[in-house]
C-alpha cells in the first residue's frame, strides 16, 4: 500500500479546496465543489470565496443567496453552513442522526420537552411567516411554559429543516436573522431517504484522501466508517505516515509535493481547518491549540507554502484598514513580502472605502 506524506495530503486537499490557484468558477458551483462552507457568522464565506475564486465580488454571493441557489442552514456537526440548495435538500435527512446526537448537550435543560409536540408546534409558527428565533422561543414558551426557553429554540434548530432568510445587509444577513421552512424557501422537501454513501463520496471529492476518523470528524455522523467499507471496492486506499488507511476517489487530483502553493488568507471558521480528525495536512499539531479561542471561536489563519503559519485579524479605523499577522514562528522574508501583497488585496476587498491599507507582522 502506497504511503502519502503530510505534504502530499496538503497539496491534494488544497487542489480540491481551490487554494492552489484562484479558479474562474461561478459561486454556486464553487460551494458545491467545496461541499459547503462553515458559516457560523455571515462574513467568513465571503472572504473564503474571495480567496478561492478569480474575480469574486460580494454581489456574486448576494445574488446566489437571493435566488436561493445557495442557503445558510444548520448541517454538519450541528453548525451553520453555506450549502447549495440542491445539496441541502439531498443531504439534510442524512445529517439528522448527527443533529439528534447534538441534542444531548441540553442535558437537564431538556426536562419535560416532548419533541413530537414541540416540532409540529414550531412548524406551524414558521408556516405563518419567517421568524427570528427570539420570536419563536417566546411563542413556544407560551405553549410549553414548563420547558426551558433556550432548550426549545435549540431543539427546533436541530429537528426542523430551516434556512436563514438573506437580506441586503453587507454580508448577507443581519445580526438577528429570520428563518424560513426549507421546503417553503426551496420549493422542495428534504429527500426522504438517507444518502450516506453519496455524502461520503462528496466529502472525499472535497477533502480527501481521508480516513474514517476524518469523515466522522467533519460530518458528526457515527456510521461513516461502515459507508467507507461498502464503498471500498470502488475506492483507492493509501496509508499515511502513522499507518492509517486513507480512502480516495480513483480520479481525484493529487498534485506533486513540489507544486507551488500561493499565500492565502482563510477566514474564521473555514471548513478546511475543521474537516479532518488529523489536521496536520493543514496545521501542525503543536500549533493546533492556537486555532481556537477560549470561547470556541475558530481563528482566521494564513497559509504559506500550503500550511497554516499563523493567525490574522483586521481593524478598520478612520478610513485606515489594518491587517495584523501573528505567526506561530518567525517567517522567511519572502513569506512576509508575498503575504503583505496578498493581505493588502484582501483589505481592499473587505474595506473598499479605505484610504490606506497596512499589513503588519507581530513579533510575539
Amino acid at each position: 500500500m502506497e504511503t502519502l506524506s503530510v505534504r502530499a495530503l496538503n497539496r491534494a486537499t488544497l487542489a480540491r479546496q481551490l487554494l492552489l490557484a484562484r479558479e474562474p468558477v461561478p459561486v454556486t458551483e464553487a460551494v458545491g465543489l467545496l461541499f459547503g462552507m462553515q458559516a457560523q457568522e455571515p462574513k467568513p464565506p465571503f472572504l473564503g470565496l474571495w480567496t478561492r475564486l478569480d474575480g469574486f465580488q460580494v454581489s456574486d454571493l448576494h445574488a446566489a443567496l437571493h435566488d436561493r441557489s445557495l442557503v445558510r442552514a444548520t448541517m454538519m456537526r450541528a453548525t451553520l453552513h453555506l450549502m447549495t440548495g440542491a445539496d441541502y435538500t439531498a443531504f439534510r435527512t442524512t445529517m439528522q442522526p448527527g443533529l439528534d446526537s447534538a441534542l444531548r448537550v441540553l442535558g437537564d435543560r431538556a426536562k419535560g420537552m416532548d419533541l413530537d409536540e414541540v416540532v409540529p408546534a414550531a412548524r406551524a409558527l414558521f408556516e405563518q411567516e419567517p421568524r427570528t428565533f427570539n420570536e419563536v422561543r417566546a411563542l413556544l414558551q407560551e405553549q410549553f411554559p414548563d420547558v426551558n426557553e433556550r432548550a426549545l429554540g435549540y431543539a427546533v434548530r436541530l429537528c426542523l429543516p430551516l434556512v436563514m432568510v438573506p437580506t441586503q445587509d453587507r454580508w448577507g444577513f443581519p445580526r438577528s436573522s429570520r428563518f424560513a421552512l426549507a421546503d417553503d424557501w426551496l420549493g422542495a422537501h428534504p429527500a426522504e431517504e438517507t444518502a450516506l454513501d453519496e455524502l461520503v463520496l462528496r466529502y472525499l471529492a472535497a477533502y480527501g484522501p481521508a480516513s474514517a476518523a476524518d469523515v466522522q470528524a467533519w460530518s458528526g455522523l457515527p456510521e461513516t466508517g461502515a459507508a467507507l467499507e461498502r464503498l471500498r471496492p470502488d475506492l483507492r486506499v493509501f496509508g499515511d505516515d502513522r499507518g492509517r488507511e486513507l480512502f480516495e476517489l480513483p480520479d481525484a487530483p493529487r498534485p506533486g509535493e513540489d507544486v507551488q502553493a500561493p499565500p492565502r488568507f482563510l477566514p474564521e471558521f473555514d471548513s478546511l481547518v475543521l474537516a479532518h480528525a488529523d489536521r496536520r495536512r493543514v496545521i501542525a499539531d503543536e500549533h493546533r491549540p492556537s486555532l481556537t479561542t477560549k470561547n470556541l471561536r475558530v481563528r482566521a489563519v494564513f497559509l504559506w507554502d500550503g500550511f497554516a503559519r499563523g493567525v490574522w485579524e483586521t481593524e478598520y479605523k478612520r478610513k485606515v484598514a489594518t491587517l495584523r499577522l501573528r505567526p506561530f514562528e518567525p517567517l522567511p522574508q519572502a513569506a512576509v513580502g508575498e503575504l503583505t501583497q496578498e493581505g493588502e488585496a484582501l483589505l481592499r476587498f473587505m474595506e473598499p472605502d479605505a484610504k490606506e491599507t497596512i499589513v503588519t507582522v507581530a513579533d510575539d
